[in-house]
């Protein structure tokens, strides 16, 4: 049976929004979690995002060494059955460490997705349309959250948050079963006609080869810098909601289902579909988007954070909410191109590392220490101001995507040139 390349993109896409619904129903839920066990904003951002991204970033090295050598949908559908099944057991902790524990098996899980999907991809999509293509896996994450906000904050106002818990995780159980029974995996090199030689390099390998590529350097921390924004944000802006706006979860889940879902999803896809546009006439454009994005989003945030009107908070996070997750597609698509066909998983899976051990391991727990650390002078408004400090962050970012456009187009030159040269090796 022949498949097209879009069924598996497609297919792909639906693991990683079933990736993010287990991921971040939990955001939604923190509130009630909160109240249930009695626990600090700095416990909620361990639960959030600390205990999912040690297991999550570093877990995912190792399965990516594992995917450069064996089957990758197999191992997509393994990890997305364990992630499934550990969203389920959230459902029914008894105590804050239970649904810690349980947590941190979704971070085993979830681990196994990301890598081996980004060189599937990269396998399928030549290097002039892969930006788009992993913009479109890549808004699987928006699309993630508008379902786990949404439906997410009606089941928590009408059921609890447990049962939110169960109805998040029975989606990918039943993806697993498709994933295994209609995707091939791919012939390795296909679109690009390398020679796939069979022989994957050792970890060590690539990340001396990564560590050659000053690019790679600067694309890795801005990218850490990016998530440690967005990931604080998306773990605390439910609660910055409730806590300073007074919405019910219902009307946090309606309203992050458009910020999250609809207007950060377009920043998701078009930052990939601009990157490959603008990136044929010079390479550079695969990062100067995003500089150019962050400086225009920067100026909204005090206004987003610390306006109390809401009509305000809503209008001046459109520009907040589309960076949010746009570096994504831009900054893989590079990674690939810089490495060899058996290095893309592990190169995958150690950008992956650096941005989540950074972005979602102290993200979400910094923003809610100095949360805490403020509440005995700022009171209810500590939180807008805990979360105003990513602009920082963000800005320094901005400044690493600048240089690593200045040095993309010899390093990616080079890279093609050793291509060529293993696939004369190769004939």
């Amino acid at each position: 049976m022949r498949v097209s390349r879009r069924y598996i993109l497609v297919m792909l896409m639906l693991v990683y929004v079933v990736n993010y619904i287990d991921r971040t129903v939990l955001n939604i839920l923190l509130p009630a979690i909160k109240t249930e066990f009695q626990v600090s904003d700095a416990a909620l951002g361990l639960l959030s995002g600390t205990v999912f991204a040690l297991f999550y970033a570093t877990l995912g090295i190792p399965i990516a060494w594992l995917a450069d050598r064996t089957n990758r949908r197999n191992i997509i559908a393994f990890s997305m059955a364990l992630f499934s099944a550990m969203t389920l057991l959230s459902g029914a902790a008894l105590n804050f460490t239970q649904l810690l524990l349980a947590r941190l098996g979704i971070g085993i899980g979830e681990a196994g997705t990301s890598p081996p999907v980004n060189s599937i991809i990269s396998d399928l999509y030549e290097p002039t349309e892969r930006a788009a293509a992993l913009s479109f896996y890549a808004a699987g994450l928006n699309l993630g959250l508008l379902i786990s906000s949404f439906g997410g904050g009606w089941v928590v106002e009408h059921f609890g948050w447990r049962t939110a818990f169960y109805c998040a995780g029975v989606p990918g159980l039943v993806l697993t079963l498709a994933i295994l029974f209609t995707v091939p995996e791919p012939k390795r090199g296909l679109v690009e006609r390398i020679a796939d030689t069979g022989v994957a390099p050792p970890l060590g390998e690539t990340l001396r080869h990564l560590w050659s590529q000053i690019s790679f350097r600067f694309m890795a921390v801005g990218c850490a810098l990016s998530a440690f924004g967005g990931y604080a944000g998306a773990s605390f802006i439910p609660t910055f909601l409730g806590r300073n706006h007074h919405l019910t979860p219902s009307e946090i889940g309606l309203v992050l289902a458009g910020l999250f879902g609809v207007v950060g999803g377009l920043g998701t896809y078009f930052s990939g579909v601009l990157a490959d546009h603008l990136g044929k006439r010079d390479v550079r454009w695969n990062m100067n988007i995003l500089v150019i994005a962050i400086a225009l989003a920067v100026p909204a945030f005090p206004l987003y954070l610390l306006s109390p009107s809401l009509t305000v908070t809503l209008i001046a996070g459109i520009l907040p909410t589309m960076i949010g997750a746009a570096y994504i597609a831009p900054a893989y698509a590079m990674v690939q191109s810089l490495v060899p066909l058996r290095m893309r998983a592990q190169a995958a899976a150690l950008l992956l590392f650096i941005l989540n051990i950074i972005g979602f391991g102290l993200g979400p727990l910094l923003v809610g220490l100095l949360s805490d650390a403020l509440k005995p002078t700022l009171g209810e408004d500590a939180l807008r101001w805990a979360l105003l400090s990513t602009v920082v962050t963000w800005m320094i970012s901005a400044a690493c995507y600048f240089r690593a456009g200045q040095l993309l187009p010899a390093e990616l030159a080079r890279a093609r040139q050793r291509a060529a040269d293993l696939a004369a090796i190769a004939t």
